[in-house]
């Protein structure tokens, strides 16, 4: 089986390019780095060629509201226009739970506009929304300092390996078609502002952690269900002390 993984050279692209590797598919890394650009165009043809499966793990290199939606809505369109004309029978899209739930978030209002270009697109799909991934806890933490310490929500959460997240992923894309979306996250459910403070602590970071229910995530207020899972989910197996003691 031939995987195209768009994106392949990030976070979540590179691991799943090893182990679908790994797995003994033919594996090509596509990204501007290699050549490969979705939201151009360029090296899309020669790339999807004879693929069976695309995988979109790709990133947005801006946050800005315009600049977001522009890179997902172009890249979408490109993808599924190259993958009809090359006969690509799948199209595997990594999104974010929650994306119909908090319209005032930029990011998540692109990944929503990229899964209805998906969902109309003629090539069969399957869309994996994941919850946000252990690796950016740190990252989450700072953009909430104030003063000397740090302000987050206090609503649920329930964050996710990035492990677990490309286990998932090759699962679906080297299984049939899924024509609709399944929900991953990580295997424990607590306050945000607990995860933040765990992460800090295991790095040295002694700055007191404050969970504040009126804190917004990204320039939007949450509750407790904008980013879990509402209904099943498959879970992911790695919890949060066992990813902290990885060296």
């Amino acid at each position: 089986m031939k995987i195209v993984v768009i994106g392949g050279t990030g976070l979540i692209g590179s691991k799943l390019v090893a182990k679908l590797k790994q797995q003994g598919h033919e594996t090509v890394a596509a990204s501007p780095r290699s050549g490969v650009n979705a939201v151009t165009g360029e090296g899309l043809t020669a790339a999807l060629a004879g693929a069976d499966v695309v995988v979109d793990v790709a990133n947005a290199p801006s946050w800005e509201p315009a600049a977001v939606l522009e890179f997902f809505e172009r890249s979408s369109q490109n993808l599924v226009a190259t993958e009809a004309a090359t006969a690509v029978k799948h199209h595997v899209a990594l999104s974010i739970v929650g994306t119909d739930r908090s319209p005032d978030i930029a990011y998540f209002r692109a990944k929503l506009a990229q899964e209805t270009i998906v969902k109309a697109s003629s090539v069969p799909y399957s869309i994996v929304r994941a919850t946000q991934f252990f690796e950016f806890l740190g990252a989450i933490g700072e953009a909430g300092v104030t003063g000397g310490k740090i302000v987050v929500p206090s609503a649920l959460f329930q964050p996710i390996a990035s492990d677990d997240v490309v286990d998932s992923l090759a699962e679906v894309a080297t299984g049939r078609p899924l024509n609709g979306t399944i929900d991953i996250a990580g295997p424990e459910k607590a306050p945000f502002n607990e995860f933040v403070a765990r992460r800090l602590k295991a790095s040295g970071d002694n700055r007191p952690v404050v969970g504040d229910p009126s804190a917004q995530y990204y320039g939007a207020p949450i509750d407790d269900t904008s980013l879990n899972p509402l209904g099943e989910a498959r879970l992911g197996k790695t919890p949060l002390a066992t990813w902290l003691a990885k060296p």
